[in-house]
């Protein structure tokens, strides 16, 4: 009966890859789900949807809790940069619009790793000619066929979670550089605070932010009135902040007052 099962769910779901996308599809908005909810619902096994979530896990998208399954983050753990890559897309989309309007042919634009500003780099071709310098393998690789972007890579650590560069190496090479401007996002905003989990990323974006005339924060409004373990700056250190609508009324008055330069954007 077993291999029945999994046999019907690999046919179903184009192969154990294919199922474990439509898996990860169902628990990304709930954010956590138990090992017999997720048998019961694609009908499979238990045995299957336990094989499923450990090749999960060893990949760092999901985290395994007793007779169930996590995909949220913490305050000392990020999530993986698959998980927040497919987390508010559209909010993401409509940032990195409004960020565009600051980008004039010629520059040289500093791109943190983050996937908000992946959005940006996948419209940031309408720019050209543009000199691009990132730590990001994502960005690198959305931008290495584009005509009229010389593109900059910062080496240095390659850290899976984030596909991205980090570490002394990536930091000594933005020292020695200097941009028009940066985008770049975090984790969370508490008051007037952003804050990341990640001590090394941390660093680089300090050295980033050093290293650029503007610096321009894109977050979409999920990411306020939560804190993380690091301090990363205040949003007055950013010359604009592009956040989306769905922040509180409230705390963009708060914003405004306290110096920041706040635009929300439609969705």
């Amino acid at each position: 009966m077993q291999d029945d099962l999994e046999t019907r769910s690999t046919r179903a779901f184009a192969g154990p890859a294919g199922r474990r996308k439509v898996l990860l599809d169902y628990l990304l908005p709930i954010g956590s789900a138990q090992v017999d909810e997720l048998a019961e619902h694609f009908g499979v096994s238990r045995m299957t949807v336990h094989r499923d979530l450990k090749v999960l896990e060893e990949q760092g998208i999901v985290r395994r809790v007793h007779g169930g399954v996590t995909v949220r983050s913490s305050n000392l753990v990020d999530s993986t940069i698959l998980y927040r890559s497919r987390l508010a897309d559209n909010e993401k989309d409509a940032i990195a619009k409004a960020a565009i309007e600051l980008i004039e042919p010629g520059q040289a634009v500093l791109l943190d790793d983050s996937t908000t500003v992946g959005h940006l780099a996948a419209q940031i071709v309408t720019c050209k000619p543009l000199t691009v310098i990132t730590s990001s393998l994502s960005i690198i690789n959305t931008l290495k066929d584009a005509h009229g972007i010389e593109t900059i890579c910062l080496g240095g650590h390659y850290n899976p979670r984030f596909n991205a560069f980090f570490g002394y190496f990536c930091e000594q090479t933005i020292g020695s550089l200097r941009a028009n401007i940066l985008f770049m996002s975090t984790s969370t905003v508490f008051g007037l605070t952003a804050y990341h989990q990640q001590e090394e990323v941390v660093k680089t974006k300090r050295a980033l932010m050093a290293a650029a005339d503007r610096k321009v924060l894109l977050i979409d409004s999920s990411k306020f009135e939560k804190t993380a373990l690091i301090k990363l700056a205040s949003l007055t250190e950013f010359d604009h902040v592009i956040t989306d609508g769905g922040i509180s009324p409230a705390e963009a008055d708060a914003l405004r007052k306290e110096g920041v330069d706040l635009r929300v954007v439609d969705v």
